[in-house]
């Protein structure tokens, strides 16, 4: 008779059995796949982290102008970048704010000198406001419309403090006259946004350019136009995936700005508070996988044996029958092997419906929310989805099917070194 058709007849013949088997192969290949959802879901969320937090990377350099800090941006190490270029602006049309304190030399309070309300406004050109420590962190906030963006290259928009707002009745939509700092150019901006900056203002007399409400923000190109000769950028800050990158960048920036010649600071406090407890998930799911793999060999191994010797009988007749002792092997290896795949079965289905609350669990997800960057307030990690895919279920397989075959050979090899007649007068 055939081997696989024997196999076949045993598994019907020991049913009792054979279900203790198929649950405890369930349990060994539901565990396995936990395992490798787990390690693949961890890796989607930290190539997220990686995306949405990644590492604040501050360049600062005598001379950086908004184009080497593009070209730096250029980089394929740079997710996100944003140079800072601070001019002082005059107002046309509305009224900047004043101080209500006097001014130190007896004038006062709104009554100062025409030399001294020269350029009241602060104007900061920017190419992503989301970027400024402020707003990612929350501190600044974003009342009415929006901040400045990427795409507002080449428009002539702002963003105004609500302070200033709330003085000329302006909102988000309408036009205010700025006046270049050497008085030469107005431009019209459109109030793209309105922000809430929580600095109080000083109780002593302060310049107005000084004063939190007389804030501008606005794209670079706009704060180049309004400033006088070559404008620099103050600082250019990058956003890279991994504190690894930083080296890369580093050695890109000597090579556009010259070594030695520029400030290089590295802040990757919110990607490793964020994303080392992602990796550390991560590499427990791997060694899950391992220990998984090897226990659920050594329990089967250890089934397989105690079947092989209640079934010494059996054997010994069979090769007294003259049957090939490596075809009774094959026959443990077929029996085994066809409890384990509908136990991966059993385990995809478990997996595809207990995954996703093993991964809210391990992963830190609530409730089906975004989970908050440390330190960044602004910046959320999407979910990560645990799906059992075709891949994985693949592995799963491929793993059971070799602990069959481990558990099944290596008992068998005591099989292999018998006699019909040993066996049979072992079991008398």
């Amino acid at each position: 008779m055939n081997f696989v058709k024997r196999a076949g007849m045993s598994l019907g013949a020991r049913k009792s059995k054979t279900a203790v088997l198929l649950a405890i192969f369930a349990v060994i290949c539901t565990l396995l796949l936990g395992g490798f959802l787990l390690q693949a879901a961890a890796a989607r969320q930290e190539a997220d982290a990686q995306r949405t937090i990644g590492v604040d990377v501050t360049v600062r350099k005598k001379g950086l102008t908004a184009a080497l800090a593009d070209r730096l941006g250029a980089s394929d190490l740079v997710h996100r970048y944003n140079p800072e270029l601070p001019v002082r602006a005059g107002a046309r049309g509305f009224a900047p704010l004043t101080s209500n304190a006097p001014k130190p030399g007896g004038t006062g309070a709104g009554k100062h000198k025409r030399g001294a309300e020269k350029d009241p406004l602060a104007v900061n050109g920017v190419r992503d406001s989301g970027m400024l420590l402020p707003f990612s962190y929350g501190s600044t906030k974003i009342t009415a419309g929006r901040g400045i963006t990427p795409a507002d290259a080449g428009h002539d928009v702002v963003v105004i403090e609500q302070r200033l707002a709330e003085k000329n009745h302006v909102k988000a939509g309408d036009t205010v006259q700025v006046r270049s700092e050497d008085g030469r150019r107005t431009i019209p901006l459109t109030v793209v946004g309105i922000f809430q900056d929580p600095t109080q203002d000083p109780t002593g007399w302060t310049p107005p350019h000084e004063l939190p409400g007389n804030t501008l923000y606005v794209p670079v190109g706009t704060a180049q136009q309004l400033g006088t000769g070559t404008a620099t950028v103050s600082e250019a800050v990058f956003k890279i995936g991994s504190p690894d990158r930083a080296e890369q960048l580093h050695a890109e920036a000597e090579r556009l700005l010259g070594k030695g010649s520029f400030d290089f600071r590295v802040n990757d406090k919110a990607y490793r508070d964020q994303v080392r407890p992602i990796q550390r998930v991560g590499t427990f799911a791997g060694l899950i996988v391992w220990v998984i793999a090897l226990a659920g060999a050594l329990i089967l191994g250890l089934i397989v044996a105690l079947q092989i010797r209640e079934r010494r009988a059996e054997l010994g007749v069979l090769l007294a029958m003259g049957e090939k002792k490596w075809k009774l092997v094959g026959q443990h290896a077929v029996e085994v092997a066809a409890v384990a795949l509908p136990a991966v079965a059993l385990a995809a289905l478990a997996g595809s419906l207990a995954g996703e609350h093993a991964g809210d669990a391990l992963l830190g997800r609530q409730a089906g929310k975004p989970v908050a960057a440390a330190g960044a307030r602004g910046a959320e990690i999407a979910p990560a989805a645990v799906r059992v895919e075709a891949a994985t279920v693949g592995k799963v397989t491929g793993i059971g099917l070799g602990i069959s075959l481990v558990s099944t050979v290596v008992p068998g090899i005591g099989i292999l070194r018998l006699h019909p007649r040993s066996i049979l007068a072992d079991t008398e």
